[in-house]
């Protein structure tokens, strides 16, 4: 009995001893990986300007680049927060030569590397977070809402997503062969493309310069960004944090840099033969330079250019439920959101419904500067100053152009019902600020309706048949994002499927682009390219094909001897067709080809 009982023990015994050891070596080699991965931890001060507090000296003229240097405003308060130097054509063919050194061992650097670099970045995103936000409100003159929502949310989710999925996509893969190659090995490796170029726009600058970084750097390049001369001071600010990531990653520095130039001088960015690929975030006019300079030395490039994003709201649609969102997604960053809502196409029996209910919360918004009218701007002390629901805009340059639009589509039929007009701010004259609007009664033959105008204007456009509202939606030469909102899910399905977007969200607005596993770009006239998701970090790579025999040294290649020269061309034939019948026949054709390759074998 004693012997039957330990037969049956022992197993059982050796069984979880097994699974004690397996599990005790894997807890091992976890937590050796995660040491080698664990984040550094940097040391952070914020910027003086970006403080509690903080005042400058007030811009006396419009003019950005002065005496070398690029004039660093906040465009809420008119306050100069800095001047920082400008690079010219021998000091952006210093940084490319920079990076390339740097790059050559980079591009050797393994996957723990890679993510423990990462993980630091990750981990500085999250202990500075507010230091963050506060930089890009005090350059841009947004809230600290949409430095939350589009800087700090989106930027997190890249890196978190790169992280747990950079390896999977860029690993080398196996890919199957045929019966003629089943001797070989067939592989893809996706190998870094060496110095890399990002121009970005001003609108998101963490989250600009950040995302180009984060995606060149895990594929194994080095990375130069040109950002706007807008936000040169929040450029500026970030590439000292990533550069302080780098070194406590005992990586080069140099292997990210920034260019800050006057408009004239970046094409000694985009022209240099060194540069192996651009991602473009801008307007279409400046992206087919961009596209142009590349041509000649055929840089590829992702354009990521203009948008006119739709919203398509479909009858039946819950009005009072959706108005918050709609509201967000026309007034964040005051409409200077590449994926913002700029036409609400609504039923024509639900056009007076969404002005009543949009009409008194937006003339209600209140405009100012975050950082200098709000207990949270002001280090948490006192009453608010005012109330600050929408910043200024990031320059009025374009505030006549804006104007005029809105009267000529008035001259044309369209009813302004609130806004229209720049605003003169009573406690910040010098700050850049035009009125929330709406407009209504818009058709798609007005120049508002077809020009992107990245600013507040909630631009109404009514139809009467769901065919009418997709030829709407497909009415302009853009096509990067759109939205669709409805009660029925195949409805909603079948209006997505008809629009001409790189991107559509049923029920929401560019919540998309919190998944990081989707690419992000359009279609027409807003571009081509994708960055973020799989296609995003594989387009950071040049994929490279490699054969190889499968039993190395022991079956290898061989030229048969019907085929061999001199050339016997019946024979030759007569092996070639018994190959083809054999590898790619089916049935009784595979028969038939193994005795043409016999025959010819003889």
């Amino acid at each position: 009995m004693n012997a039957f009982v330990d037969s049956i023990a022992f197993p059982y015994a050796l069984a979880g001893a097994i699974v004690v050891t397996t599990t005790l070596v894997c807890a091992s080699v976890y937590a050796t990986v995660s040491a080698r991965e664990a984040p550094a931890r940097l040391s952070l001060r914020q910027p003086e300007q970006a403080k509690p507090g903080w005042s400058g000296e007030f811009r006396t003229d419009s003019r950005l680049f002065v005496e070398g240097k690029v004039r660093c405003v906040d465009p809420a308060t008119g306050y100069v927060i800095d001047e920082l130097p400008v690079d010219v054509p021998t000091t952006i063919a210093d940084k490319i030569a920079a990076a390339e050194g740097a790059q050559v061992a980079f591009a050797k650097s393994s996957w723990t590397t890679r993510r423990r670099l990462l993980r630091t970045m990750h981990r500085w995103l999250l202990d500075d977070m507010e230091g963050l936000a506060r930089v890009a409100c005090r350059d841009t003159g947004k809230t600290i809402v949409d430095a939350a929502f589009g800087e700090l949310l989106t930027t997190a989710a890249k890196l978190q997503w790169t992280i747990a999925n950079g390896e999977r996509v860029l690993r080398a893969e196996t890919r199957p062969g045929n019966i003629l190659l089943a001797h070989k090995q067939c592989r893809v490796v996706h190998e870094p493309l060496g110095v890399v170029a990002a121009c970005v726009s001003w609108n998101y600058p963490v989250h600009n310069m950040l995302g180009p970084v984060i995606s060149a750097l895990f594929a194994g390049n080095a990375v130069i960004v040109k950002c706007s001369e807008h936000v040169a001071w929040t450029s500026n600010h970030i590439l000292a944090r990533v550069r302080q990531c780098l070194a406590a990653c005992d990586l080069s520095p140099e292997l990210v840099q920034l260019v800050v130039c006057a408009p004239e001088h970046a094409e000694a960015l985009t022209r240099d033969p060194r540069i192996a690929h651009i991602t473009f975030i801008g307007s279409d006019v400046v992206g087919r330079r961009v596209a142009h300079a590349a041509a000649d030395e055929l840089t590829p490039t992702t354009l990521e250019l203009g948008g006119k994003d739709p919203a398509v709201i479909l009858p039946g649609t819950n009005i009072a439920f959706f108005t918050s969102m709609f509201l967000r997604a026309c007034f964040q960053g005051m409409g200077q959101n590449c994926i913002g809502i700029e036409r609400f196409i609504v039923s024509r029996g639900q056009q007076k419904a969404l002005i009543n209910a949009i009409q008194p919360r937006i003339e209600a918004l209140q405009c100012g500067s975050f950082l200098d009218d709000t207990r949270f701007g002001r280090g948490g002390s006192g009453a608010d100053v005012a109330r600050v629901d929408c910043g200024a805009m990031i320059t009025d340059a374009r505030f006549d152009a804006l104007e005029k639009l809105i009267a000529d589509a008035v001259a044309r039929g369209a009813s302004l019902i609130c806004g229209g007009r720049r605003l003169a701010h009573e406690r910040w004259p010098k700050g850049c600020y035009f009125a929330p609007t709406i407009l209504a009664d818009v058709t798609a033959d007005m120049p508002i309706a077809q020009e992107e105008v990245f600013g507040p204007i909630f631009l109404i456009m009514a139809y009467d048949t769901e065919a009418e509202a997709i030829a709407i939606a497909n009415s302009t030469r853009f096509g990067l994002g759109a939205s669709v909102f409805g009660p029925r899910r195949d409805r909603c399905r079948a209006v997505s499927r008809a629009l001409k977007c790189g991107m559509v969200n049923i029920n929401d607005f560019g919540v998309s682009y919190l998944n990081q596993a989707l690419p992000f770009g359009g279609v027409k006239h807003s571009g081509y390219g994708r960055f973020a998701g799989p296609e995003g970090l594989l387009g950071m790579t040049r994929p490279k094909a490699v054969t190889e025999d499968r039993l190395f040294g022991v079956v290898q290649t061989s030229i048969p001897p019907a085929v061999d020269y001199p050339l016997d061309a019946t024979r030759a034939w007569r092996f070639l067709a018994g190959l083809m019948r054999f590898a790619f026949g089916s049935g009784t054709e595979r028969v038939t080809g193994i005795t043409g390759l016999a025959l010819a074998s003889m």
